[in-house]
Order: structure tokens, then sequence, then C-alpha cells
């Protein structure tokens, strides 16, 4: 396996163990040795970290080649992106930044068939959330080791769809959270009740409410007062604000 980087700053061929480090300079004359079917490219902006990463990797394990870029668009400017897949290492910034997010969905919209992973210091679940939302196949929490980080990646570029047993068990605990809400809000309103709430949601005053529900003003009425009484509040965004903060 070998460890390709995009840069100047390289001006020979370095070769230590199985590791290649290849200048810009070198690439034409490697060409007809680099099959990128079997190279995984790893993102990082930081250098030291991203050959430390691959070199790693290889290291426990990993059966592909690499080859290393500063950006995603370092990564796009490539005439060919034949590659097995894509792993950012996105260190400690927040997945939820919208660039950052913006980037990554553009990414996998424009190569859907390259499965991207994300390697991250930031193991918070809505990041995971957002991140796979995103479309990634993979959201590795560095807290994890190289060899279950490279199963991984070889998951990832499986077909498969990989979260760490930490964010799978908040994930768990997420939906059975989600799951009592909803019981609890079924036992407190009837579904007529729920339709009028979702009516309400949206500002509808009382007569549109009763024209789409096929219903009375007055009976309306009747239950936006009951919806107000069983929340204890005082008018419709009273309401509202109880709603969310009961059962979102």
């Amino acid at each position: 396996m070998s460890v390709m980087v995009n840069g100047n700053n390289t001006s020979q061929l370095h070769k230590t163990g199985r590791f290649h480090v290849v200048s810009n300079t070198m690439k034409k004359s490697l060409t007809a040795e680099t099959h990128n079917a079997n190279t995984l490219a790893i993102i990082d902006d930081r250098a030291l970290d991203r050959e430390c990463l691959a070199q790693s990797l290889i290291a426990h394990g990993l059966d592909l080649d690499i080859r290393l870029f500063a950006s995603i668009g370092d990564w796009i400017k490539l005439p060919e992106h034949d590659f097995a897949g894509i792993l950012i290492n996105t260190g400690h910034r927040e997945f939820s930044e919208k660039k950052m997010v913006d980037e990554i969905r553009q990414l996998v919209d424009q190569f859907p068939n390259i499965p991207v992973v994300i390697l991250s210091e930031n193991h918070d679940l809505r990041q995971v959330l957002v991140a796979l939302e995103a479309g990634v196949k993979g959201y590795i929490p560095s807290a994890i080791g190289l060899s279950v980080c490279v199963e991984a990646i070889g998951l990832a570029l499986a077909g498969g769809v990989f979260i760490s047993a930490e964010s799978l068990t908040d994930l768990h605990k997420l939906v059975a959270s989600a799951e009592h809400k909803e019981r609890q809000r079924a036992e407190l309103f009837t579904p007529r009740e729920e339709d009028v709430i979702d009516a309400l949601s949206r500002g509808k005053p009382n007569k549109i409410i009763a024209y789409e529900l096929n219903l009375r003003e007055s009976t309306v009425k009747v239950h936006v007062r009951n919806i107000m009484k069983k929340l204890n509040a005082s008018n419709r965004t009273e309401v509202m604000f109880k709603l969310g903060d009961l059962f979102n």
C-alpha cells in the first residue's frame, strides 16, 4: 500500500517501509502505478495529522492505497475520481456548521457512488445525525481504536453505514424518549384535538379551521378551550409554546 500526498513541498520520493510520499512533479510518472479504485482519499487541512492518520491506518491493516488532500476542493479538482472512498477528518469542528454541511452534501450529491466517512473528535449525537442526514456512510469518533476505525471504513466502503456503539445507545435512548412522549400526547389529546392543534400551529383562525375540518365554528372553539385547559395555557401562543416544551 502507498500514501500519496498532494502538495508542492516534497521535492523527491521518500520511501519508509510501505509508505510513499509523492510530490506533484512525480505524479505523471506514477500514474500507471496508481489505481484509484483501490484508493482511499483522506481529507484534512492539517498536514501532520493527515499523514500520521494515513500511516496509522495502513499499519493497522487498511488494505488500500491512500492519497492525501488538504481540502474537499483539492480532491474535486482531480481530473478523475475513481476512488474507493473518502475519509474526512473534521477534528474539533462541529459538523453542524452550515458551510461544512453544505460542502459535504454537495460532495455526496456530486459523487453518489463514492462513500464518504467522517472522523471527528465531536461525539455529540446531534452531530452524528446531521452527518448521516447529509449522506455520509460513517461517523467515526476519534476515541475509538485504530483497528475499529479500519473496520468502520471497510463497512462503509462495502455499502454499510457505521456509527459507534455509544452513538447507537444514545440513538436508542432518543427513540425511546420520543415514543414515550408520543404515547403521553396520545393520552392527553383526542384525534380531533390533534387536528385542531395542527391547524393552530399554522396560525389559522377558528373560522378556517371549522371549514377545513367540516365542523361548526362553535365546536372548534370548544376544542381550543379544552386544549388550553389541558395545557394550562391562557392563549394560542402559549399553547404552541407549551406543546413544544413538553413534546419536542
